[in-house]
């Protein structure tokens, strides 16, 4: 049963990777329409021929990554169960001690050092293909430090949750998901508020913006937005990307309108404005409270489906993944393998809503700034940056992308009527 389970499973995820690469490299087609052509969302106007080629080759690559990662990661729990590694591992954390909270830490510290070990190869390939098409800026031993605060940061976060959560799988054995759910919305509003003044300071350098003329141009969108910003930041980004990025974190007196200095060195004024202008459309829509409430109504369900699929697959094949009961930690990569094909399975819902919020956020931009110029210059610039495809293939599309493709932004621009 082990060795057939085994082949089935490595047999699936080879037999996907090469559907995968395939549908990427020889059938997908990510070409604009034949109507489009020489106009602004052509990427053969505003791109030279390298940047063309740089484009396809780097945007496959980094699809492909995309689309081994996710499977892979469900192999890896997978293999860790079917072969009774997450067992030992509890059994050996229980032989360290008689207190269930250091015993949580060592399984999940195992576990964790494991995953680590087994996900770096393709965390690497992606490093150095971003590296190798001049969008990594970072050499390794910077990529490496990064990649250390990762890890801990997430067993940090992950030990809190384990604790609590198998604490409340002994508690209430069957509807230990409810009390989980509930539990879940002051943690996410917490780690939403230290986010900005705890946890990114921990990756990069964040001050005030040092253009001050260009901060008062800013602070003046915002103050006519009616948001009750008193600074802007920048983050010193170019040490590690060439991308561009602008984005507004935090919640209540933690909130942060945060600018990367890659974006100032790269973008013009009329270009920065209109960035800025976007990001304060989503807190004028109040994008972040419906993102809130989505959070909790997916993270309730979720749970949900959750248990109910943990306690059949359970009952069915407990014996063969060598765990017999949900409340063992030696059950806990069962649970981050469900968690994760849910949130995949979810993720086209997901990526459409916040595809519809980035996309009333450009129009709030393009009313704020009535500079259709600036703004289709912006997604030239952040198209060349990212070396992205303007018109992803479909998949690509309802899989990755939590923004418009640039060719739909770009004609929302072109269609927006200045004069109302």
């Amino acid at each position: 049963m082990l060795r057939k389970w085994t082949f089935r499973a490595v047999i699936a995820y080879l037999l996907f990777g090469l559907a995968m690469y395939v549908y990427l490299f020889y059938i997908a087609q990510a070409a604009v329409p034949d109507s489009l052509k020489g106009t602004s969302v052509d990427p053969a106007t505003f791109l030279n021929y390298r940047e063309l080629m740089l484009s396809e080759e780097y945007s496959k690559i980094r699809n492909l990554l995309f689309f081994l990662s996710t499977p892979y990661e469900w192999l890896f729990y997978f293999l860790i169960l079917i072969f009774g590694i997450s067992k030992g591992m509890e059994k050996w954390a229980k032989n360290t001690s008689k207190f269930h909270v250091i015993q949580t830490a060592v399984y999940l510290f195992l576990l964790s050092v494991i995953s680590f070990i087994a996900t770096f190869p393709l965390s690497y390939i992606s490093y150095r293909f971003s590296k190798a098409y001049h969008i990594s800026t970072q050499n390794f031993s910077l990529w490496m430090k990064d990649e250390v605060i990762d890890f801990w940061v997430g067993f940090i976060e992950m030990f809190i949750i384990v604790v609590v959560l198998y604490w409340l799988m002994k508690r209430f054995k069957k509807r230990w998901w409810l009390p989980a759910w509930l539990l879940s919305i002051p943690f996410m509003v917490f780690m939403m508020f230290i986010q900005p003044v705890v946890i990114d300071p921990l990756y990069n350098d964040f001050y005030p913006l040092k253009n001050k003329e260009l901060e008062t141009k800013i602070l003046a969108l915002a103050e006519k937005a009616n948001i009750p910003a008193e600074h802007v930041y920048e983050v010193n980004m170019s040490e590690k990307t060439n991308s561009l990025n602008a984005y507004v974190t935090g919640i209540g007196s933690n909130a942060r309108i945060v600018l990367w200095d890659t974006t100032l060195e790269q973008l013009n004024e009329e270009e920065i404005l209109f960035i800025m202008a976007h990001e304060m459309g989503h807190y004028v829509e109040k994008h972040i409270y419906f993102g809130i409430a989505g959070y909790i109504l997916l993270t309730g369900i979720g749970l949900w489906l959750t248990s109910h699929i943990m306690s059949w697959w359970l009952r069915k094949h407990g014996k063969d993944l060598k765990v017999t009961g949900i409340s063992q930690l030696s059950s806990l990569p069962l649970f981050l393998l469900i968690t994760s094909m849910l949130l995949f399975v979810a993720s086209p819902m997901t990526n459409w809503i916040s595809r519809y919020e980035e996309m009333r956020a450009d129009r709030y931009g393009m009313e704020m700034t009535r500079n259709k110029e600036a703004a289709i210059q912006t997604f030239h610039d952040l198209t060349k940056s990212g070396l992205s495809q303007v018109n992803p293939p479909l998949l690509v599309k309802i899989f990755r992308y939590d923004h418009p493709t640039m060719l739909e932004r770009i004609r929302m621009v072109e269609d927006f009527d200045i004069g109302k």
